[in-house]
C-alpha cells in the first residue's frame, strides 16, 4: 500500500468577524440596512400590495363613517320636516272648514256669498254612433 504524504492545509475562519444574524437588530433598522436584505428585497412586491391595501382599506373607512354622518343628518332633517308637514297639513285641514271660510270671508269684505244649494255632480255621456 502506497501513502503518499500530503500536506493539507486547514483553513480556520476567523473567529473575530461576526456571523450574519438573520434577525435584525435596532441599529439596523435606524440605518435602513435591513431593507438591503435579500430577504425583505424578494417580499418587496408584496410588502407594496399590502400598503395598497392599507390606504385603500383607510380611505374606505373614511368614506363609509362620511356616509353614516350624512346618513344622520338626513335623518333628522327627515324628522323634522315630516312633523313640519304634520302641522301644515292640520292647520290647511282647519283654514279650509266651512265655517272658518265664511269668517275669513267676513273679515277681508268680499262680497261672495255661500252657497244654499248642495254640489252636484256633473256625468258627461258618451255619444253613440
Amino acid at each position: 500500500m502506497v501513502t503518499d504524504d500530503q500536506n493539507v492545509e486547514f483553513i480556520e475562519e476567523n473567529s473575530e468577524s461576526k456571523p450574519e444574524s438573520k434577525v435584525g437588530s435596532f441599529r439596523d433598522f435606524i440605518d435602513g440596512s435591513v431593507l438591503t436584505r435579500d430577504f425583505v428585497l424578494k417580499q418587496l412586491p408584496f410588502i407594496i400590495f399590502l400598503a395598497i391595501l392599507a390606504i385603500f382599506y383607510i380611505g374606505n373607512r373614511y368614506h363609509a363613517e362620511k356616509l353614516v354622518r350624512r346618513t344622520g343628518r338626513l335623518q333628522t332633517e327627515l324628522k323634522e320636516l315630516r312633523a313640519e308637514a304634520i302641522t301644515v297639513s292640520a292647520e290647511l285641514m282647519h283654514i279650509s272648514r266651512q265655517s272658518e271660510v265664511l269668517k275669513l270671508l267676513k273679515k277681508n269684505n268680499l262680497d261672495l256669498v255661500e252657497s244654499l244649494e248642495p254640489p252636484r255632480k256633473i256625468v258627461l255621456r258618451k255619444k253613440r254612433k
